[in-house]
């Protein structure tokens, strides 16, 4: 009797994981195609879907109701794609060998470079934990042609809120997808080329260890990349779809990709609730919706609730001074500086520009001594405010 109530137990248990997420008589859906080689897909509700076209020096944009449009070009031949808290893009920009982040103005800052004085290899995954720290993962896949590898070793890196990098393992031969588990307590990376998934334990939020082997895909074919829903289950692209693994290291369903369609390089979570899998293959993107939803926030949500234009600082100033203002959502901007006849003199900001918090800094030192007036206009919000150059 004891043996059937734990057999019985272990029944229900078993059955609580082995549920596939995909729901009976799901699809996937092309939505764009004609690409070269496409990667890294990410979504916030103000932008829509980016990804990456890596062998077409792209990173493209798309809506439901606008289709396809470039975002950025060139794009140095990125790959993965993610957002920080502050719901600014971070890039693997393998053609520079970097990790960068797109600032408000379009600008790129480097992250990661150089690794003890040398160049990394091929920026490839990336994962941003929710204290604001970025992991990456460095294979040598995209090696600009002519270039050599620095390091021997291809490593998981991690660079924390401050900025500091440190690097996590050097074990692995080709480290590709990176995610961490719902309650970030684990860390997934597959070893590309033989389709292993490993898992570490987390610790003090910086540094990983206990590396296990969580999953071997059964067929020959590199892992890309991955991610995990709400239920804590993994979804790795590799071989012939997208392997769906449960939190114990179960098989649950593939989201097999149609026939003559190439092997799937990454995915990602989008829509407004967030239950539709973006997948990128080749030269195409596809979707489908499933019956879970993201196991991370979406780092593009982290906008704020309305516009503000803020009092520039210094006030009065002598040449330079900072403009700071908020955007409730992504429209094209103007900041525009007037003198006290209400001429024009100057455009800062005439771009596209994200939702959330933006600083541009105006320089005095052409113009004379005075009372100026800097006006924001974005998305049927204009504001102005008042500033005052002392020489």
């Amino acid at each position: 009797m004891t043996k059937i109530y734990w057999l019985v137990l272990l029944i229900m248990f078993s059955s609580t994981y082995a549920q596939s997420p995909v729901p009976e008589g799901a699809e996937l859906e092309l939505i764009a195609n004609g690409f070269q080689f496409v990667e890294g897909p990410v979504w916030n509700d103000t932008l829509g879907l980016l990804f990456s076209d890596l062998s077409g020096n792209k990173i493209y944009r798309w809506t439901e109701e606008d289709s396809i449009s470039v975002f950025l070009n060139p794009s140095a031949n990125s790959n993965g794609l993610t957002y920080n808290l502050d719901g600014y893009l971070i890039i693997a920009q393998t053609g520079l060998r970097r990790v960068a982040r797109r600032e408000s103005n379009g600008d790129l800052t480097p992250l990661a470079v150089t690794y003890n004085g040398k160049k990394l290899n091929s920026p490839n995954d990336l994962a941003v934990k929710s204290d604001g720290s970025i992991f990456f993962t460095d294979p040598d896949f995209n090696i600009p042609q002519g270039q050599q590898r620095e390091l021997n070793f291809k490593g998981i890196y991690r660079i924390n809120a401050a900025g500091s990098f440190t690097l996590l393992d050097s074990t692995f031969d080709k480290p590709n997808g990176i995610c961490f588990s719902p309650d970030e307590s684990r860390l997934y990376v597959n070893e590309s080329p033989n389709g292993k998934i490993y898992v570490w334990d987390v610790i003090n939020d910086s540094t990983i260890s206990n590396k296990q082997l969580f999953y071997a895909i059964p067929l020959g074919g590199y892992a890309d990349g991955m991610k995990v829903d709400s239920d804590g289950n993994l979804y790795c692209t590799g071989p012939t779809g997208v392997w769906i693994i449960s939190p114990t290291g179960e098989f649950l369903d593939k989201i097999a990709m149609p026939q003559g369609a190439a092997n799937p390089s990454n995915c990602n979570w989008g829509d407004e609730d967030r239950k539709t899998l973006y997948i990128t293959a080749g030269n195409s993107v596809y979707r489908i919706r499933l019956a879970t939803t993201s196991g991370t926030k979406d780092r593009g949500e982290n906008l704020p609730l309305k516009f503000k234009l803020y009092q520039n600082y210094p006030n009065p100033f002598n040449p330079n001074t900072t403009i700071r203002f908020t955007l409730k959502q992504g429209g094209f901007t103007k900041l525009e500086i007037f003198n006290e006849l209400g001429s024009k003199i100057k455009d800062l900001i005439n771009q596209y520009l994200t939702g959330g918090n933006h600083d541009v800094e105006f320089n005095a030192s052409d113009y004379v001594s005075g009372v100026y007036y800097y006006k924001l206009a974005s998305s049927n919000f204009t504001s102005a405010g008042k500033m005052i150059y002392l020489k």
